[in-house]
């Protein structure tokens, strides 16, 4: 993308001081793209080659991988607590806000949808599931660094692709990647492009010369 990271630059050095980290987001608006076929729309998780430029906060919700979890994760809820968690929808629902990704063992998956599913699931924070003899750490190593990528009605991607204080060099490498990520799937790729932008959270727009 041309002269992307003069202009990240510029945004950065051109915001106001905010009293949080902001974070970079890419705006991907699409063209000529039918989403009411199954096969044009996507949802995945893409890993930044840079990473997130912040510390995401991982719960996961486990019964053997509960031990190997422990340092690791920011939370773990146990089997026992699924069910008194999901009678408590005011906790779930500041959890459900509070924490960026949420994982749980296959064997609990069906627990979890039956009572934390309806404040999980709505605000798209519905568990990974991972199977109970596989090591947890790489999920949890790989999910603070990745950003989750929805196409679904409208035809228009919104995805974090860093954070305030990154080095622009480092964002501009994140938003190219997620860029080419995004293109592969598309079914015309870069043709069903419209217009790109990028911002940080309070700030206004950017747009960016793709090729």
């Amino acid at each position: 993308m041309k002269d992307l990271v003069n202009k990240l630059k510029k945004t950065q050095a051109d915001s106001k001081p905010r009293k949080f980290k902001q974070s970079w987001d890419l705006t991907i608006n699409l063209k000529g793209i039918d989403l009411k076929k199954p096969e044009n729309r996507f949802k995945f998780d893409f890993m930044l080659p840079e990473g997130r430029g912040r510390d995401l906060k991982v719960c996961v919700i486990a019964d053997s991988l509960a031990a190997e979890a422990k340092g690791q994760a920011d939370l773990i809820i146990t089997k026992n607590e699924i069910e008194p968690l999901g009678r408590d929808r005011k906790k779930l629902k500041k959890l459900a806000r509070e924490y960026d990704w949420f994982f749980g063992e296959a064997t609990l998956m069906s627990q979890i949808g039956k009572s934390l599913g309806v404040v999980l699931g709505t605000r798209g924070r519905m568990p990974r599931p991972v199977p109970p003899k596989v090591s947890i750490t790489p999920f949890i190593g790989r999910a603070r660094k990745s950003t989750m990528i929805v196409l679904k009605e409208s035809p228009v991607l919104h995805t974090p692709v860093g954070s305030e204080g990154m080095e622009p060099e480092k964002v501009a490498r994140n938003t190219e990647a997620v860029y080419k990520a995004v293109t592969e799937k598309l079914p015309k790729g870069r043709n069903s492009v419209k217009s790109v932008f990028i911002k940080l959270t309070m700030g206004r727009p950017v747009k960016l010369e793709v090729a």
